[in-house]
């Protein structure tokens, strides 16, 4: 993930505190090269959902770019960087690395995870 990404997501995430904030992110050869800021329509500090119409023509411009959908991201606002069942049971994505920011400490935490088959794994990434 390039750092701009990195710093973006941080930014979408303490403006949209005290509920959590959702987006995409898009690229190529699993790397993560555009940020789609998306609207939590649950308005929650504890839970996000995404609008089906935005996620669509968001979807249709990823493809226009040449790119494809490589991660959702969400904030945890005062939770650590571990899907909830909640996050598990929702992960329709399997082709999609799932990432969690938690805003819980000084310091913002990112963990990135695979989730299949209603289970999740915790996958490396790096910052470049």
């Amino acid at each position: 993930m390039a750092r701009p990404i990195w710093e973006e997501m941080v930014r979408h995430c303490n403006e949209e505190r005290p509920n959590e904030a959702c987006g995409l992110l898009s690229g190529r050869n699993g790397r993560a090269e555009t940020i789609w800021r998306m609207e939590n329509t649950e308005k929650s500090p504890v839970a996000f959902a995404m609008d089906t119409r935005q996620l669509q023509k968001v979807l249709q411009k990823m493809s226009l770019k040449g790119e494809v959908l490589v991660g959702i991201y969400h904030s945890h606002p005062t939770a650590p960087p571990i899907p909830s069942r909640e996050d598990i049971a929702f992960a329709y994505y399997p082709e999609a690395a799932y990432l969690i920011l938690s805003l819980s400490a000084n310091k913002p935490e990112l963990c990135c995870y695979r989730i299949l088959q209603k289970q999740a794994f915790r996958l490396p990434f790096k910052l470049i």
